[in-house]
């Protein structure tokens, strides 16, 4: 007698008596469950003996759903569910022909309750559920592939834009670090905004908005340590600042 093989046939049973009269399978430790399964163990000893020795699935005693394929991820739910939910899951899925739908459905049906929810379907009506819901899958990937194809475009169209921009107005990282050089030093004034950050020649430059309207502050790191200062606003060094910056960010 095959007793690893009743025993599995007994829990499946127990598990189908209690989804079938209440939709819920108490806790194995209870005195519910283990009943119900003792009585469930007695009947598929009774069928066994009636099948003259004969496994509870033929031959062997091979349990549907005892061997998994690899690639198809750990079913969620309650432990009793899982067993029951991945003998389900074997035997649907061999009634997939799609290579395609196969692979889908294995990876996105990971809760117990998916498969088991299937138990009563017909194969053509099992088949329909998993073809709409898998045609859904793929106008909604190639929906967000499209969307992103598009925001890909629009920003390389923004960089191209903006580089362009840059070449036209004749912008650069060492251009910009000069007019900074050149600009007149102001009174210090609180730090706001930062208009932008621009590197060249060992140089790390960041200019920020200040409280004062008319005076920008420069934070710059380089060979020298780390110094602050502030120079009188220049709308059209601004400008360039903000140019610059979008730049580097699209």
């Amino acid at each position: 007698m095959d007793v690893k093989a009743l025993r599995a046939e007994a829990m499946e049973a127990t598990n189908r008596f209690f989804l079938g009269r209440s939709g819920l399978i108490p806790s194995e430790d209870s005195e519910e469950w283990e009943g119900e399964y003792r009585r469930q163990f007695g009947l598929a000893k009774e069928r066994y003996a009636a099948r003259g020795g004969v496994g509870a699935a033929g031959e062997g005693g091979t349990v549907p759903g005892e061997e998994r394929n690899p690639q198809w991820p750990e079913l969620t739910g309650p432990s009793g569910e899982k067993r029951w939910a991945a003998a389900l899951r074997d035997e649907r899925l061999k009634q997939i022909q799609s290579n395609d739908i196969r692979a889908w459905v294995a990876r996105a049906w990971t809760a117990s309750r998916d498969w088991i929810e299937t138990r009563d379907l017909a194969p053509p009506a099992f088949l329909r559920r998993v073809e709409v819901q898998y045609s859904a899958h793929v106008r909604r990937s190639e929906k967000e592939a499209k969307e992103a194809r598009a925001e890909r475009e629009s920003r390389a169209a923004v960089s191209a834009d903006l580089q362009r921009r840059m070449q036209a107005a004749g912008i650069t990282a060492d251009g910009l670090i000069g007019l900074i050089d050149v600009s007149v030093r102001a009174t210090v004034a609180p730090l706001k905004l930062k208009l932008a950050e621009v590197e060249a020649a060992g140089r790390k430059v960041r200019v920020f908005e200040t409280g004062n309207p008319g005076i920008l502050m420069v934070i710059e790191t380089g060979e020298l340590g780390r110094t602050e200062y502030a120079i009188e606003r220049d709308e059209g060094l601004v400008a360039d600042l903000k140019l610059f910056a979008e730049s580097t960010r699209a």
